[in-house]
């Protein structure tokens, strides 16, 4: 069987020149989609990742701001951030950089982030309005995944999924979208037992625990759809997914590499949400 490696870049990029249209087209209207990401301290890979945010938004035209604060910031004086650009009518969505310092609770922060410029999906209220199928923003890693799946016709409506990881970032809410889109779910974690017996019975198996091949060949069913969220460094540099990517060539049928798999599309599905928040500004004064 040949396996077909579903690389995130085409799909992201996809997706990026549609937004970019977009995106000229409200600036037509006078409205500069707008994010504002929040960061708090010198953490590295942090760093890293907003750097990476900051130039996608804007290589399609965004205005990206990024909010720097030292590690010692308390959790009034961050919140008092969120509370103006809650208030900002040129920030069309807010993102605050986890992990956040110890003395700063991080579901107080993200709480405080209006539901309507929540554009990393996590707000209470969003996951209420998921999990109910209304239009929310969408978590961006499940909701990347979704895209990707569709990007490469892969039809989830009818077909088993079994996800391992029950994470509030990936776990669940991809979850809820499959079953958004007629899918049957199961869901797999550190408390099940025989891990491998639920995997092999997947149409689709999607791995979201940060343990390095966690999954081999003996856990999936020949021709299945693998989709690996897993990212394990190893000393040597390697970044390693959950499943054991060469074990599973020529017995999955669609299968995501790591890295160059899922992660393209959450920094494409983050600017989606941003845009989508813009385009809601124009509506209303439609």
């Amino acid at each position: 069987m040949d396996t077909t490696i579903m690389y995130g870049l085409p799909a992201a990029n996809h997706i990026r020149n549609e937004l970019q249209q977009t995106v000229t087209e409200l600036k037509d209207q006078r409205i500069t989609p707008k994010i504002s990401v929040v960061i708090i301290g010198d953490h590295p890979a942090s760093q890293t990742y907003v750097r990476i945010k900051k130039k996608a938004a804007e290589k399609i035209g965004m205005e990206a701001d990024i909010i720097q604060r030292e590690s010692t910031i308390t959790q009034d004086e961050l919140l008092r951030i969120i509370d103006h650009l809650n208030h900002d009518p040129n920030t069309h969505g807010i993102l605050v950089q986890l992990p956040l310092p110890e003395q700063i609770n991080d579901h107080a922060i993200l709480e405080r982030i209006s539901p309507e410029k929540d554009v990393d999906g996590f707000h209470p209220i969003n996951m209420g309005r998921l999990a109910v199928g209304e239009d929310a923003f969408y978590p961006c890693t499940p909701f990347g995944i979704m895209k990707l799946l569709d990007f490469y016709g892969i039809d989830v409506a009818r077909q088993h999924v079994v996800i391992v990881g029950r994470s509030h970032i990936v776990g669940k809410p991809v979850g809820q979208m499959m079953l958004n889109q007629d899918a049957t779910v199961t869901y797999c974690h550190s408390k099940t037992e025989d891990l491998s017996y639920y995997t092999s019975q997947a149409d689709i198996l999607i791995v979201a625990v940060g343990r390095a091949h966690l999954i081999g060949q003996q856990d999936v069913k020949k021709g299945a759809v693998v989709v690996d969220v897993g990212n394990s460094f190893q000393p040597s540099g390697e970044v390693l997914g959950d499943v054991n990517f060469d074990d599973l060539q020529q017995h999955a049928s669609f299968i995501t590499p790591v890295p160059k798999g899922v992660g393209p599309m959450t920094i494409t599905m983050l600017l989606y949400n941003t845009v989508k928040a813009a385009k809601r500004l124009m509506n209303e004064g439609d």
